[in-house]
């Protein structure tokens, strides 16, 4: 990796030196079982949500909440009986990261490559994170444990929840109108930060390159491993199925891909705002994935399938999984009482990723040896206050609607708003990219081209391993590693 700045590159050294902060490599959050022994056993005594630097060696899909330390991949098999389906559903569980959601991982590999190469001071620059919820949150976390001055943008009718986080960890905070499909007013909000605040540094997760890597070389991988733990001689690894968000999540399928040629990438959206469906518009409630454009990242051509769900049916079996009249049911209905249990680590989108893996299950007639993975990128913890919303709308939750939802929102689940992509499907999604980035974010004609080609995407999956080698550089820097290996050696001496 090119140093681009070596004086900031020194600063940032500095920084984190002083702080003892150890950057894992991307290696280390896919298999943080490599991760230094003094690593190790200093996290045994940190909590996950606690604001200390060795917190970023929890991005990964492998913690274990039980000891503090790291295990088998997070993750959970929805059962045919909920699902309605004969297809597997697992769902890889982003509640189990810091700040409860995998997002702070999309906000790691923005964030890192550029601190690493000197492109970021700590210093002297401020951290921008624009976001429809979960990714500034995400990056306010990973700038906290860095040392770096932050401001998150998001819009203002997401729930209190992710304020009120946003507002406890002292983060500056900008409020655009609208709800998560109103991202130009998010991109709007950048173009002035550019204008006004020269000490800004914008990691925008919808053309970042480095939150595609991170779920390309973290996410997939986890995919992999969990497959690999579940599955039997006959089973094949059958799709992988992500909402469109910043479509950095999108990547793990990419991933995939190379080892199982026949793999389906589902991308999902919110039918009332269907951009690569009907490359139409709207506003809508599964909060969190971001519309009315298609992302620069979202490598449009290895995309195989596009479904739209009604947002009303994420919100009702968000009160199905939630209401003690839902579980209630679900129970009577033999499900057995682990996988009720599990429910709640299913927000709003994580819902609309296992309603649009259905979908997905029922349009390719995939059977019991057919196996699809999807993100549960965050739980009901973020979401408690739209339950509350809901029951002062609605009135309580009683054993009627729970039946009604589960038979009509989930086990009647339906191929309707749906598209299996062809080539030239593919294409016209590609050229949408070009009234958002080009027409308004200043791309060229010529970089959305280049996104059109494999070899492009080739090429920046190697970028990985040259991250990794520049942090392992810029931890030599630091000392830090060393430090805590001292401080371990000593604690063993008394």
């Amino acid at each position: 990796m090119k140093i681009v700045d070596e004086a900031a590159r020194e600063r940032a050294v500095a920084r984190c030196r002083e702080r003892l902060v150890v950057i894992p490599t991307f290696a280390q959050q896919r298999d943080p079982s490599t991760a230094d022994a003094a690593v190790r056993e200093a996290l045994l005594e940190i909590d996950m949500q606690a604001a200390d630097p060795l917190n970023l060696f929890r991005i990964t899909w492998r913690n274990d909440t039980r000891s503090g330390g790291f295990g088998e991949v997070n993750a959970i098999e929805i059962p045919p009986e909920l699902s309605g389906v004969r297809a597997r559903i697992v769902g890889l569980v982003g509640e189990r990261f810091p700040t409860g959601a995998h997002k702070v991982g999309a906000a790691f590999g923005c964030l890192v490559p550029r601190l690493v190469s000197g492109e970021f001071d700590p210093t002297a620059h401020r951290a921008v994170w624009p976001s429809t919820g979960n990714y500034c949150r995400g990056g306010v976390f990973d700038s906290v444990l860095l040392g770096c001055s932050t401001l998150a943008i998001l819009p203002e009718e997401m729930s209190r929840e992710r304020f009120e986080w946003l507002e406890s960890m002292g983060a500056e905070i900008i409020a655009t109108p609208g709800c998560e499909s109103n991202v130009k007013e998010i991109f709007d909000a950048c173009w002035e930060i550019r204008r006004t605040r020269p000490e800004a540094v914008i990691f925008n997760q919808f053309d970042e390159f480095g939150n595609y890597l991170w779920h390309y070389g973290v996410t997939g991988p986890a995919v992999q491993a969990a497959f690999d733990g579940l599955a039997g001689p006959a089973d094949r690894l059958a799709a992988w199925v992500s909402a469109t968000g910043s479509a950095g999540t999108l990547a793990a399928g990419d991933f995939l891909k190379q080892g199982h040629p026949g793999l389906r990438i589902t991308a999902a959206e919110a039918l009332q705002c269907p951009t690569l469906l009907r490359a139409g518009f709207g506003g809508h409630r599964i909060e969190g994935i971001g519309d009315k454009h298609v992302p620069w990242i979202h490598n449009v051509r290895n995309t195989d399938f596009v479904a739209a769900i009604d947002d009303e049916a994420t919100m009702r079996l968000l009160r199905l999984f939630n209401e003690p009249a839902g579980r209630e049911l679900l129970l009577s209905r033999g499900i057995p009482s682990a996988a009720v249990d599990s429910l709640p680590l299913l927000g709003i989108s994580s819902i609309g990723n296992l309603i649009a893996a259905i979908k997905t299950a029922r349009w390719f007639d995939m059977d019991e040896h057919d196996v699809l993975f999807t993100s549960f990128t965050d739980s009901v913890s973020l979401y408690r206050t739209r339950l509350d919303e809901l029951r002062v709308e609605r009135g309580e939750y009683d054993p009627v609607s729970a039946a009604v939802d589960l038979e009509r929102r989930l086990l009647g689940t339906t191929t309707d708003h749906v598209r299996e992509l062809t080539y030239p499907d593919r294409k016209t999604i590609h050229n949408l990219k070009y009234f958002t980035w080009v027409e308004q974010q200043g791309r060229t004609v010529d970089e959305l081209d280049a996104l059109w080609s494999p070899g492009f995407w080739i090429d920046l999956q190697a970028r990985i391993a040259e991250w990794d080698e520049a942090i392992d550089a810029f931890n030599d820097d630091t000392g830090a590693l060393a430090a805590l290996r001292s401080r371990a050696a000593a604690r063993q001496h008394t």
